[in-house]
C-alpha cells in the first residue's frame, strides 16, 4: 500500500523538492489522491484504531509527500 499511495514517479521528478513548486505539487498530488480514494479511505479507517506513521525520504520536513498526504487525509476526514 505504501508505494501505491505515494506520488507518481513523474510528479516526484517534476517536483524535485523545489520549495517554489510546493503549492502546485500539493494540487497535483491531491488530484492523484482523488483517484486513489479507496486507499486513502483505508488509511483513514485504520488511523481510527491504530497510529499511522507517514514516512518521507526528503530532507525538507515541511515540503514532502507525507506532509501533503496528511493534509489531504485531514481534509477528507473533515468532509465526512
Amino acid at each position: 500500500m505504501v508505494e501505491e499511495i505515494g506520488p507518481s514517479n513523474e510528479l516526484r521528478k517534476w517536483f524535485g523538492h523545489d520549495v517554489h513548486k510546493w503549492p502546485e505539487f500539493r494540487e497535483r498530488y491531491f488530484r492523484e489522491l482523488d483517484g486513489k480514494r479507496e486507499l486513502v479511505d483505508q488509511i483513514i479507517k485504520k488511523s481510527r484504531t491504530v497510529d499511522v506513521i507517514l514516512l518521507y525520504g526528503a530532507q525538507d520536513e515541511m515540503h514532502n509527500n507525507a506532509v501533503a498526504l496528511e493534509e489531504y487525509m485531514r481534509k477528507m476526514k473533515s468532509e465526512k
